[in-house]
């Protein structure tokens, strides 16, 4: 069982949140700010009940302090986020007798961020020493970084234990809900769609999928290996050679669990992946010697289309072409566009690419949930258990 923010009794304690404000930037402006405004009803939520709110987030991957890659443009954003109300005030590290004291020092309705977790090495490491002085600065610890959760690092697991209280916050509650849905209970219909290079990165998620779904869609350059081990000419498109045969043994067990496998049967081609090539429709499946497939082709995308209609559950991971040049990311867009506005199913974009180019089409807005892990959805997917998750539970 885990609890949640909105169980515990907050007033005058110190409620240390873990968030993900591992967020884009250019020089010090923040570019992207959605992973702060996920988190916001869990920081408003704790300062509403009397909490004095520490907030810890890691940026990048440093090898250690760097000031390119401080929190305090984020910080800045929050502030900016938060309208005023709240003074945000950022530490010059997240750990030390300084941090110590101006955490005890925090009046109500002040805010803490700690500087950059990743500038100690012991984070990653999940260092006990570092976790019990994460520890120390808390009376409750809340997790609601979901994009962390599958990462055993001293801020998202090593140092629940040593603090009394435990909860999610409404960001983690989502995620967990919505995620949990598809995998134990989903609507039927139930359509997954897969896309992105590589068959290898996504060989745990159609095991753990195929027995569950009626449908699995699948684009991207990991197509190209499927269509390759049917023996289809797939030309200089990306195949994963040493795959081949996992392509099989994943084909064989749809057709054993009766679960329709479903590959595009036309693509779009060019000479090269970038915006300079042409971009040729072809007639069917197969692929001229000389080009790639890019994407999905108009055939394909109207089957897909017609497969997202009819579900009543369907959860996305992975870009059905190199969606980053127009030409070639229409495939994309059309997955995107019948899962926002042409089904009445409950709609889940795993993270990462394709959460961006829902993002990046307007889409977002439409989904019933739009996950914030890349990594971490696709293990959630996989059906393993995520030690920043079950840090919080209870028994």
């Amino acid at each position: 069982m885990i609890r949640y923010i909105d169980d515990l009794q907050l007033t005058g304690k110190r409620v240390f949140i873990r968030v993900d404000f591992n967020v884009p930037m250019e020089g010090r402006r923040v570019t992207d700010d959605t992973r702060i405004r996920e988190a916001m009803p869990t920081i408003r939520r704790a300062l509403e009940m009397g909490g004095k709110v520490i907030l810890a987030s890691h940026l990048g991957r440093p090898k250690g302090p760097d000031p390119k890659l401080s929190l305090e443009p984020v910080a800045v954003r929050l502030a900016e986020l938060l309208g005023g109300k709240h003074e945000v005030i950022l530490t010059d590290d997240c750990v030390g007798d300084g941090v110590k004291k101006q955490v005890k020092e925090l009046k109500d309705g002040q805010v803490v961020v700690l500087e950059n977790l990743r500038f100690h090495k012991e984070e990653e490491a999940n260092d006990e020493t570092f976790a019990r002085e994460l520890a120390a600065l808390a009376d409750v610890y809340v997790n609601d970084a979901f994009g962390t959760a599958h990462r055993a690092h001293a801020s998202t697991a090593g140092m629940v234990p040593f603090v009394k209280e435990k909860a999610a916050g409404f960001l983690m509650r989502k995620e967990i809900e919505y995620l949990g849905k598809v995998l134990k209970n989903p609507d039927k219909p139930f359509v997954a769609i897969l896309g992105g290079s590589k068959v290898s990165d996504k060989i745990k998620v159609i095991e753990s999928l195929l027995p569950k779904v009626d449908a699995l869609l699948v684009g991207g350059a990991m197509a190209y290996t499927f269509l390759k081990a049917q023996g289809v000419e797939v030309g200089k498109s990306r195949v994963e050679g040493d795959k081949l045969s996992l392509a099989t043994r994943l084909l064989e067990a749809a057709h054993r669990f009766k679960t329709q496998l479903v590959l595009p049967v036309d693509h779009i081609v060019g000479t090269e992946p970038t915006e300079n090539s042409p971009a040729t429709e072809t007639p069917d499946n197969a692929i001229p010697p000389d080009m790639m497939g890019l994407d999905i082709g108009p055939k394909t995308r109207a089957i897909f289309a017609q497969h997202i209609r009819d579900a009543r559950t369907v959860v996305w991971n992975g870009p059905m072409g190199l969606f980053e040049v127009p030409k070639f990311a229409e495939g994309t867009r059309s997955v995107a566009a019948a899962m926002a506005i042409n089904t009445q199913a409950t709609t889940v974009i795993g993270g990462g690419d394709s959460a961006a180019a829902v993002e990046q089409m307007g889409f977002a807005d439409k989904m019933s949930h739009v996950s914030t892990g890349g990594g971490a959805s696709l293990e959630f997917l996989e059906g393993r258990d995520l030690p920043g998750i079950k840090a919080l539970e209870t028994r």
